[in-house]
């Protein structure tokens, strides 16, 4: 029998505390730094992010995603032989925030790793988990994104700092008779490591360098439109489907003017297209399988409804999956 791997159950969450725009500004203010909520929205689409407390962790966020995604798809975590989490922002140098989760989630046992791909990292994720179930290596797969990139961002640098947000999303992946995941492809470049990094490493106890985000957003935007929409005709053509099949667009939330570009290069109307980057900012790795959640949990997406979900980031990487829900 051919293996193929499907999603079976989704699940997202948030940290409670959210920041508007205006609560940003303010804080902002009070550091000797300009913004405002125009200058925001104009040029991101944000008007809103969650950050998390201090001591809460991204296995912390992850865990929370997990059980919903777990209830969603009727899975026990003890059925779960395979953790792959995507972040750039782990709990610790090592273990991986994987073996972390897995502890928490009571699921010892099977294969659990991290993934960085920085905001492609989902997107990379999903791929090899598909990879492990079609080869037998796993048969219930959590596959996770989950950052919290408020600890990384300068707050005295207004064109960064306003961008991102924290949170988490899942997906329990299952073995199936019938294709689910029907195609990806992924990429990365690193020539283009300058253009969004994060220049820091611990070295006899310190930190080295710098560890506060750096970017330099025109350059990422003209990256990002013209690799996402090689990425997404790529996977149309090994699935042997058109954008005329696609129902929805699941986006990486980096920018509202990203998102909008790609919509049109694909010739999909923004009514096809999820997003969630006015509410959650940009929450790198875990902004897929958040935005996923909230269109699955409001009733937008359904079974079997064909999905694009595409992502790019810093490396630079990118890539898509085309699935069938």
């Amino acid at each position: 029998m051919t293996l193929y791997s499907r999603i079976t159950g989704t699940g997202s969450y948030l940290p409670p505390r959210r920041l508007s725009n205006a609560d940003l500004v303010a804080q902002l203010a009070a550091q000797g730094v300009e913004s405002s909520d125009d200058w925001i929205v104009e040029r991101t689409g944000i008007r809103a992010r969650h950050f998390a407390a201090d001591g809460v962790f991204s296995s912390d966020l992850a865990l929370h995603a997990c059980r919903h995604a777990l209830e969603a798809a009727g899975v026990a975590a003890s059925e779960i032989d395979l953790i792959i989490v995507a972040t750039s922002t782990p709990d610790m140098v090592f273990p991986s925030t994987a073996c972390i989760l897995q502890h928490k989630l009571g699921a010892a046992g099977g294969a659990a790793f991290d993934v960085q791909a920085v905001c492609s990292g989902f997107v990379y994720a999903l791929t090899v988990a598909d990879a492990m179930i079609r080869t037998g290596a796993a048969h219930k797969a959590l596959v996770v994104g989950a950052e919290i990139f408020s600890r990384i961002l300068d707050f005295k640098d207004r064109t960064t700092c306003v961008l991102f947000g924290d949170g988490a999303g899942a997906v329990v992946l299952e073995a199936s008779d019938t294709p689910g995941l029907l195609a990806s492809d992924l990429h990365a470049d690193g020539r283009h490591v300058g253009i969004l990094c994060v220049p820091g490493h611990v070295a006899g106890g310190q930190v080295l360098g710098d560890p506060l985000l750096k970017m330099d957003g025109q350059a990422v935007f003209k990256l990002a439109v013209g690799l996402l929409e090689s990425a997404a005709h790529s996977v149309l053509i090994k699935a042997g489907r058109t954008e005329a099949d696609i129902d929805w667009l699941v986006p990486h939330q980096a920018n509202i003017r990203i998102i909008q570009s790609t919509a049109r290069k694909l010739k999909l109307s923004m009514d096809k297209v999820i997003v969630t980057v006015d509410q959650h900012g940009n929450t790198s790795a875990a902004s897929i399988p958040l935005a996923l959640d909230v269109a699955v949990r409001s009733g937008r997406i359904r079974p079997g409804d064909t999905l694009m979900l595409e992502g790019v980031g810093g490396g630079f990487t990118w890539g898509a999956v085309l699935l069938d829900l």
